[in-house]
């Protein structure tokens, strides 16, 4: 008995404390609101909502060939890891015009992951720029139309983010070009917001079995 238990405390206790910490900030956080009622994305593309949807939205500009470590980032450290949930997506603005670098990455990506829930969006420049100023944060788009960051918007078209982040205060989005970023922080964000809606979910449950 006392060999058994001290195998217990040896091997399984580190691992339940491992996991309770591992899984803390999605069981008992939420992710604030930084701005509401983003607009609708029906206006550009009408096969595209964020109402009803998870969505990691991002800005991928003109250049795409700059930025195809961002969309492989976001592929191998979220999208791959979340795109079985029914209401998530990812979503990136691109301008017009792109269309044949938009295919060649999407044949790319595709040899890595099932990339249906991947939606590209092709918008004139100056719709762009509306979109983006619409999430009202500290950041700017580039000559190119493009950013390294991409941002979280819930269900009801709320972008969510930090409020006391420890290394920049209010976190707007998350730098697709830093793996420490996305390792590190967005992937718990992700995980907090889609426990919040689990959590919505199973409480209507009960409510509605209620006698």
């Amino acid at each position: 008995m006392k060999k058994k238990f001290v195998l217990i405390i040896l091997f399984v206790f580190p691992l339940v404390v491992y996991l309770f910490f591992a899984s803390g900030v999605t069981n008992f956080g939420r992710l604030p609101v930084i701005t509401q009622n983003i607009g609708e994305l029906d206006q550009l593309d009408t096969s595209v909502r964020f109402s009803g949807k998870i969505t990691i939205l991002g800005f991928l500009g003109e250049n795409l060939e700059l930025k195809k470590t961002n969309a492989f980032n976001l592929n191998q450290k979220i999208y791959k890891r979340f795109f079985e949930f029914k209401d998530f997506q990812m979503v990136m603005l691109v301008p017009k015009g792109t269309e044949a670098k938009v295919v060649s990455l999407e044949r790319e990506l595709s040899a890595l992951a099932d990339t249906r829930n991947w939606k590209f969006i092709y918008a004139e420049e100056t719709e762009i720029r509306q979109l983006f100023d619409a999430l009202k944060t500290n950041l700017v788009l580039d000559q190119y139309l493009s950013t390294h960051y991409v941002f979280i918007i819930d269900k009801e078209r709320n972008l969510r983010g930090r409020n006391d982040d420890e290394d920049e205060g209010l976190k707007f989005g998350f730098d697709a070009t830093s793996v420490a970023d996305i390792n590190n922080k967005m992937v718990d964000d992700v995980k907090i917001i889609l426990a919040e809606y689990r959590l919505a979910l199973k409480k209507r449950k009960t409510v509605n079995q209620a006698p």
